[in-house]
């Protein structure tokens, strides 16, 4: 049983068919034999009784007169004939009038046939009208002698063609069936190839498609799984990222609250001790160290109000914001500053109003994270550009608000572009990577979200989309950093 389930496919259904094919030809082979074994046999006895027949009646003149030699002739006719071994033609009292032989080889059979008189047939007339045959008068009798060696080889020839012929037949049936077979098996191995490989590591193998509407179906339904398998694959591979970043960001919540009670407040402390220290020794405001020691208490206070920003978001407060306003403000806030930046911003905002249920602070605050991102990429030169699309519906009401920031900066790469917005990543030596995360949890806090190009002209694009119709979204503190290209 064990070395039956090792046998293939291919293999059983080409022994199947051999034996079919052999037993069907074999018994239609001697059928056919049989029929015409039949028919052979019985037109050759036909035509040997037709022969008795002919010489039955041909001689009956002759055994009329008595003439042999007449009779004769007809034996040397007969015996000219195939098969024929001999022949004799006997009078009434069964004497020899003629008779032929030849030498053949058997077995034999004899025909005899009786000679009638053709004037026995003649009909009398009776009293009262009625007619009679006379009774058929035999004047003589026919023999003839005849070999069925000829007959035997005949039909022995035909069994010997019928069996070569059907050995011919099962040789072409079985090797059309072998390539038939083999088409239907191959598209199974293939498949059982490919799931072999997946089963290897190697998920990004398909199918053949196959041949066959069977075969195409289970290619499909077989592909169909391993897509599913990898949709969800990459579905868990994103939760468990998401996971890894919200378990994080509880870390990152848990320390800002330790930095808030342990660092927050001597921070302030220091502060206001160097602020005694300049008054009391009459430190000029350009000293170099003091200065230097007030900047990295700045610096570090807004380290931890960036921590304790991202790490607790507060939830919006939705109003109805004109947008267009709220663009204007921010960017007013980065021109003042130029001065000592170097930026120049080129602000394209339309002059209409595009209203939306927004947070205005929050909002704000994301965006200009997104600016001040392009101004440092500028290195604190160079252009920035803001340029504002509103998209309208059918009814001319306000449907989809963009916004597009554009840097002269050095770009940045196809890797760097999906990590961008993720908590912690930066390309800057003194960067937290908590500004843009910020920015795409506000946008994304408002039901929109934001997009990074890469132009012609250099530089880097971002594109925050926003719609008037904006909902509260029923979670509010999911950190999700997928980036909608």
């Amino acid at each position: 049983m064990l070395g039956f389930k090792n046998i293939s496919i291919h293999a059983r259904l080409l022994s199947a068919a051999v034996i079919l094919i052999t037993l069907t030809t074999l018994i239609l082979g001697w059928i056919g034999i049989f029929m015409i074994s039949n028919f052979v046999t019985k037109r050759f006895h036909q035509r040997i009784d037709f022969m008795t027949q002919y010489l039955a009646l041909n001689c009956e003149l002759g055994l009329l007169i008595g003439e042999k030699y007449l009779l004769q002739g007809l034996v040397e006719n007969i015996l000219e004939e195939d098969d024929v071994m001999a022949v004799a033609i006997l009078d009434q009292n069964k004497n020899t009038l003629a008779e032929g032989r030849r030498i053949l080889s058997g077995p034999f059979e004899q025909i005899n046939k009786s000679v009638f008189s053709s004037n026995s047939q003649e009909s009398l007339t009776w009293i009262g009208g009625m007619e009679k045959n006379k009774a058929p008068e035999i004047i003589g009798e026919v023999q003839i002698t005849y070999s069925l060696q000829g007959i035997t080889e005949l039909i022995n020839t035909m069994k010997k063609q019928v069996f070569a012929g059907a050995l011919a037949l099962i040789l072409v049936s079985c090797l059309i069936f072998h390539f038939i077979s083999r088409s239907l098996v191959a598209p199974i191995v293939s498949l059982a190839d490919t799931a072999r490989k997946v089963s290897m590591g190697n998920r990004d193998v398909r199918a053949a498609p196959g041949t066959t509407p069977e075969i195409i179906r289970l290619s499909q339904a077989f592909n169909n799984m391993l897509d599913s398998l990898a949709k969800g694959r990459k579905t868990l591979v994103r939760t468990y990222e998401k996971l890894t970043r919200q378990q994080a960001l509880v870390e990152v919540g848990k320390f800002s609250m330790m930095i808030a009670h342990e660092v927050k407040n001597p921070l302030g402390i220091i502060k206001s001790s160097l602020e005694l220290i300049k008054s009391e020794f009459n430190i000029p405001e350009d000293d170099l160290l003091l200065r230097y020691a007030e900047e990295e208490i700045v610096r570090l206070n807004h380290l931890i109000e960036s921590f304790l920003m991202f790490s607790k978001p507060a939830k919006p407060q939705f109003e109805k914001v004109d947008l267009n306003q709220l663009l204007e403000q921010i960017a007013m806030g980065f021109d003042i500053q130029s001065s000592t930046t170097g930026v120049q911003l080129d602000c394209r905002i339309p002059e209409s109003k595009f209203e939306a249920q927004a947070d205005f602070d929050l909002l704000a605050r994301g965006i200009g994270n997104i600016i001040k991102n392009a101004c440092e990429a500028n290195e604190h030169k160079g252009l920035v550009t803001i340029s504002v699309v509103e998209h309208y519906k059918m009814d001319k009401t306000p449907h989809k608000w963009e916004l597009f920031i554009q840097d002269q900066g050095p770009g940045i790469s196809r890797e760097k572009k999906t990590k961008i917005f993720e908590p912690f990543f930066t390309t800057k030596s003194t960067g937290t990577g908590l500004g843009l995360a910020f920015a795409d949890q506000a946008i994304k806090a408002h039901g929109g979200n934001i997009s990074i190009e890469s132009p012609e002209s250099g530089g880097c694009c971002f594109c925050v989309t926003l719609f008037s119709n904006i909902r509260e979204p029923e979670v509010l503190k999911v950190y999700d950093t997928d980036i909608n290209s």
